[in-house]
C-alpha cells in the first residue's frame, strides 16, 4: 500500500527535473556557506548571454522549469538555450501532524544549492535585446537575485 501511494504521489507531482538514480537516497543538510562564492560554473561556456546568480538559495525543479518556459516563450523558441544547473540534492519532509521520532522523512523534492556567481541559463542565436529581456523575465521566476552577463561587449 505504501509503495502504491509513493507512485501515485510521484506521478501527481509531475516533477520535471529529478535524478533517475542516486547513490544515497537521503542526504544530510550540509554546512551553510554564508560568505562563500561559487568557484565552478561562473563563466559562459556555450551561449553569448547568460543569467548569473548574485545570492544564495535552493532552486527546485519547478522554478527551473518556470524560468525555462519564460525564456522559450519570449524568444518564440528561437535560438538555443542551455540550463546549467540540475536539481540533485534530495530534500526530505515529514508528513503533517506526525510526532517527533520515527526517523527521517521521505524524500519530497530535489533542489540545486545555488551560490553567488553560478551561471544558471545561457542563450545564443537571438538578438541581444530579446535575449536580455528573456533572461530578465526568467530571473523574476527564481528565488535568487540575478544579473545578465554577456560575451559580447555592448557599446
Amino acid at each position: 500500500m505504501f509503495f502504491i501511494n509513493q507512485i501515485i504521489r510521484i506521478i501527481s507531482q509531475n516533477n520535471m527535473l529529478q535524478p533517475k538514480k542516486v547513490k544515497h537516497r537521503k542526504w544530510q543538510k550540509g554546512r551553510s556557506r554564508t560568505r562563500s562564492v561559487e568557484t565552478r560554473g561562473t563563466e559562459l561556456n556555450f551561449g553569448s548571454f547568460g543569467l548569473q546568480s548574485l545570492s544564495m538559495a535552493y532552486i527546485n525543479s519547478r522554478q527551473i522549469e518556470a524560468a525555462r518556459k519564460t525564456i522559450s516563450h519570449f524568444t518564440k523558441r528561437g535560438g538555443k538555450t542551455w540550463i546549467r544547473i540540475f536539481p540533485d540534492k534530495p530534500i526530505t519532509k515529514r508528513p503533517p501532524e506526525v510526532t517527533m521520532g520515527g526517523g527521517k522523512g521521505a524524500v519530497d523534492h530535489y533542489v540545486f544549492p545555488v551560490r553567488p556567481g553560478r551561471v544558471l541559463f545561457e542563450i545564443d542565436g537571438i538578438p541581444e535585446a530579446i535575449a536580455k529581456e528573456a533572461l530578465r523575465r526568467a530571473g523574476h521566476k527564481l528565488p535568487v537575485k540575478t544579473r545578465i552577463i554577456s560575451r559580447i561587449i555592448s557599446r
